[in-house]
């Protein structure tokens, strides 16, 4: 397996190596007029030669926690929009900039995808004149999301990173509810639970209506949702919808899974015992995380334009053709 780099900015085309940052626990700082936030990458045994080499460096700290127990790799962001973004319309995922040279058993692998990933959007198979990609709502599709109210938007961000694992908050949506809405998702908050019989606290689990039953059955006594549950929740448009993220919203994300091996091998797994060596497919070309708005439908793309809107941060995993790699 070759060398990889690591690059990360606000564009796929505005990238800046930070491959010396991976498994550091250092942040790449990335400033716009639409987003602000840092960035930092953890890939098990990255660039270290396999286990039959002399020297192969400490395990990284981050992969030895209980809680991240089969993680290969984690891509953490905080940050918040400039200016008010519905939930809905903000993206994450994969984008690429030719087709893709698909292996037998691909579609067995996209519907491992869709069962982690009920909102996962896709077009991998798409002409030569078109760009590939694998988009989902970021809040419906991160394994891992913590939201954080600021008092104002001059307010300190939280510490990032936190000395523990990200773990998921939702319990100040409610603060977030857009203009109108009147299904968004409600939590109480230390300040509103002695009084969540008066009908304006949310995820109270206070009486309700019985349309919102099933709803209530998804949320804790305390106001919060476990990781499931709010994946669960925002699977739905409608309480996408509902939601408006702004200048005083910090989200802290952890997107890190098991399924992808970057060493001794570049391998996807797959429950079963499925598995294929990513290697011999892969053409060299980046593989970017990227988060971004979603494509407006009144807007017809050329084919020579981007299927996905404007992208706000992006992670790019790239062949080191420096170090002889391609």
């Amino acid at each position: 397996m070759p060398k990889l780099r690591v690059l990360a900015g606000p564009s796929p085309h505005d990238l800046t190596p930070v491959t010396s940052l991976v498994n550091t626990n250092a942040p790449h700082r990335i400033v716009t007029d639409a987003w602000e936030g840092e960035i930092i990458v953890f890939i098990k045994g990255f660039n270290q030669p396999d286990a039959s080499g002399d020297s192969v460096a400490q395990e990284v700290e981050y992969f030895q926690r209980g809680d991240r127990s089969g993680v290969t790799w984690s891509i953490q962001v905080q940050g918040r929009f400039l200016s008010p973004r519905s939930a809905n319309d903000v993206l994450f995922g994969n984008t690429f900039e030719r087709p893709l040279k698909l292996p037998w058993g691909t579609g067995a692998a996209l519907k491992f995808m869709k069962f982690i990933d009920p909102t996962l959007s896709h077009d991998l198979t798409c002409t030569a004149t078109q760009k590939p990609w694998a988009l989902s709502p970021l809040v419906a599709t991160m394994p891992y999301l913590r939201h954080t109210r600021l008092a104002d938007a001059d307010s300190a961000f939280p510490q990032f990173p936190p000395p523990t694992s990200i773990s998921d908050y939702t319990a100040m949506l409610n603060l977030c509810a857009a203009p109108g809405s009147s299904d968004g998702p409600r939590a109480s908050t230390p300040s509103s639970s002695g009084s969540s019989t008066s009908g304006s606290s949310r995820f109270s689990g206070s009486s309700r209506r019985s349309t919102d039953s099933k709803k209530n059955k998804m949320r804790n006594s305390d106001g919060t949702m476990t990781s499931q549950q709010r994946r669960a929740y925002f699977a739905s448009e409608a309480h996408r919808n509902s939601v408006v993220l702004g200048p005083q919203d910090i989200i802290t994300t952890d997107f890190c899974y098991g399924f992808l091996e970057f060493a001794p091998a570049l391998r996807l797994r797959l429950p079963g015992g499925l598995g294929f060596d990513l290697a011999r497919y892969w053409d060299g070309q980046p593989v970017r995380f990227v988060c971004c708005e979603r494509k407006r439908e009144t807007h017809t793309p050329a084919d020579d334009e981007d299927p996905w809107g404007r992208v706000f941060w992006c992670v790019s995993i790239e062949v080191d053709c420096e170090d002889g790699g391609g």
